[in-house]
């Protein structure tokens, strides 16, 4: 029996996700920020690869499968980045409020 090239890419798919899931959910929240420029590395490489699956393979159902891979992958990427940026800022000092002005009746 032969194996298609459809059948391959849709394994290494199902396998990517599997192993994205528990990738995530293993990380412990003190060490998201630091990992999320890793994880989106990693995404980008999986773009590659999704688009390499689209473009190279001939059956429809590879074609499509690579395409939902690559719009998938690149909302990982862009949201990654955002959530990374939301949680820099949280880190950021925060500036001191400015003093209200005295009233100029008060100082007479």
């Amino acid at each position: 029996m032969e194996v298609t090239h459809t059948i391959t890419n849709l394994i290494i798919f199902v396998l990517a996700i599997y192993v994205g899931y528990h990738v995530v959910w293993t990380v412990t929240p003190a060490l998201h920020t630091p990992l999320m420029a890793v994880t989106n590395a990693i995404s980008a490489i999986i773009i590659i690869g999704a688009m390499l699956a689209a473009g190279l393979t001939e059956g429809v159902v590879g074609q499509v499968a690579g395409t939902l891979a690559v719009a998938l992958a690149a909302v990982n990427v862009f949201g990654g980045f955002l959530v990374t940026q939301r949680m820099l800022e949280m880190f950021k000092k925060k500036e001191p409020k400015a003093k209200p002005a005295a009233k100029e009746g008060a100082q007479q």
